[in-house]
């Protein structure tokens, strides 16, 4: 078996070759991009400096699970993100390394050459240290894969020899510490020719300071330096020293053109294959190293993380999840974390209208379902207890742009122009979000345009949480159900971010809402309910 060629296809992220085929073909990759991703919060906690998170999701099951498998092994052994973040500025030098080959002669070519060759033994030796000691302990396919493949290659002939022969080169060139030079003179005692004699592993020495000023003993030493020669003297111009240098190499590479060229094709043969193996690995390393460290960041918050079971993209869209929390939240706060239990599929609702007090958890749990869906399709454990979570081909938010008006448009056209926007991609395995859209305009319009935004999604057969503060909305939803249940339409159905005893209890309870109950619980909240205002100025 070629270890090496092996080594090539592997992955830390895909089970198989073919599945990082259709990844990088653009198949079983959903719409979900960063502008989402920073609007669900979580490209604040979960951020990659070598790419992009959104290049990571999948709506492939195997590979879902696969990576869960992953994470598993990352969170039950603290060593490994340890070995990998030992190994990601090995593969950085490496990197620089071959940028720069492209820019440097012969001689710092063949250094940089013994450098890589060290570099990447480097690499292997950290992965070997850091995998071979966990043994039995690794259950995921990708970690006992690598383990068994590092282990084979240092174990290898291949390598051993890589090991020799690197030895011997180092030997013979990085221990060059001077050069000796021969000079004929004519009658004139100038130059007529100059040539190396020899190369040598030790520096020369300066005379004695009475030998330099006497100059009377000259040494039978041929590493004494008895008298400088003027090219090095301190007033030498760039030009001089580039001279000197391009000489000197050039006489080296005399000297080890042969070994240069031989040490070429051992690079060749034996490391780039290799190398090119571990630096693709690098943007998998550090997104399951980030990964790992905010799923660990929540399992010490004491929160819930679970494998949920996951339907295909074929299969009946749902999203049930019981124990569901905002991870970007639980990382903010210290405060006790709220947990709600949620339930679209096709025997409840697939569509739900959210109401409640301002501040009273809407944006949260919205916010939540994104996340959990999100982290589930990149590989990842869900925020909550326990789940069933069909994969989606798209999460498409439509959230508050603030200060983000367009003067053409204004505030109300630029939220239309992006929910069209949304229905344009939108497929009936889609999730979509929305949180207080259409709120820039009067209630009545917004109610009105709202009412056919439901009408259209649910037609359209999505996965849909709209969180609005537009409690009438709600005695609209008999009247959409009504409209598209004749055309198959999913059933829109209320939930309600509740109060209890005048505070914002932030549950989540499926009912109808009540507008005068929260604005009556607010007004009470305040001492502004009527009872309050004329007991404060004593007009009883």
């Amino acid at each position: 078996m070629n270890t090496a060629t092996d080594l090539t296809k592997f992955s830390l992220l895909y089970p198989d070759e073919m599945s990082q085929i259709r990844h990088y073909n653009g198949d079983d990759v959903p719409a979900i991009d960063m502008f989402v991703l920073d609007e669900l919060g979580l490209a604040e906690i979960f951020e990659l400096k070598n790419s992009d998170l959104d290049e990571f999701f999948t709506t492939d099951v195997d590979v879902i699970k696969h990576r869960m498998d992953v994470f598993d092994d990352m969170l039950d052994n603290p060593e490994l993100a340890i070995t990998l973040n030992k190994l990601i500025p090995i593969l950085t030098d490496i990197m620089e390394l071959r940028r720069l080959e492209f820019d440097s002669g012969e001689t710092e070519s063949y250094l940089e050459s013994i450098t890589e060759i060290e570099l990447y033994i480097s690499s292997i030796s950290t992965l070997y240290q850091g995998l071979s000691p966990l043994g039995e302990k690794l259950k995921s396919q990708a970690f006992i894969t690598l383990n068994n493949r590092i282990c084979e290659l240092v174990e290898s002939d291949y390598y051993k020899e890589l090991n020799a022969k690197l030895s011997e080169l180092t030997s013979r060139v990085k221990d060059i510490k001077s050069v000796t030079i021969g000079v004929n003179l004519d009658s004139q005692l100038r130059p007529s020719s100059a040539g190396v004699l020899s190369i040598n592993p030790s520096p020369f020495r300066s005379g004695d300071v009475i030998e330099k000023i006497l100059r009377l003993n000259f040494k039978d030493d041929e590493y004494t330096c008895i008298a400088d020669l003027v090219p090095f003297s301190k007033k030498q111009s760039d030009n001089q020293k580039a001279a000197m240098s391009l000489a000197f190499n050039s006489a080296i590479n005399e000297v080890y053109r042969q070994s240069l060229r031989s040490w070429k094709k051992i690079v060749q043969s034996y490391v780039l294959e290799n190398t090119d193996f571990l630096l693709n690995l690098m943007p998998e390393i550090e997104f399951l190293v980030k990964g790992t460290n905010l799923l660990r960041a929540l399992k010490e918050r004491g929160l819930d993380l679970c494998k949920p079971e996951i339907l295909t993209l074929d299969g009946e869209s749902v999203f049930n999840a019981t124990g569901l929390y905002n991870p970007c939240v639980a990382l903010k706060v210290d405060d006790e974390i709220v947990s709600n239990d949620i339930e679209f599929n096709r025997n409840e609702a697939m569509i739900y209208v959210l109401t409640g007090p301002n501040r009273g958890g809407k944006s949260v749990i919205t916010c939540a379902v994104g996340l959990s869906l999100a982290m589930l399709q990149l590989g990842m454990f869900v925020p909550a207890t326990s789940a069933t979570i069909s994969v989606a081909d798209g999460i498409f938010t439509h959230f508050p742009t603030g200060a983000d008006d367009t003067i053409d448009k204004g505030r109300l056209g630029e939220e239309c122009a992006r929910l069209r926007d949304i229905f344009d991609s939108v497929t009936s395995k889609s999730f979509v979000l929305l949180d207080e859209s259409l709120s820039s305009t009067g209630s009545y319009e917004a109610s009105y345009i709202a009412a056919e935004v439901l009408a259209g999604i649910s037609r359209i057969g999505c996965r849909c949480l709209f969180s609005t503060h537009l409690h009438e909305l709600a005695s609209e939803i008999d009247n959409i159900n009504a409209r598209t249940a004749s055309h198959g339409g999913n059933k829109i159905d209320t939930l309600v971010a509740g109060i209890e005893d005048g505070k914002r209890s932030f549950k989540i309870v499926r009912m109808k809402p009540d507008g005068k109950s929260y604005a009556r619980d607010i007004a009470d909240k305040y001492g502004l309910s009527y009872e309050n205002i004329i007991k404060g100025r004593a007009l009883d």
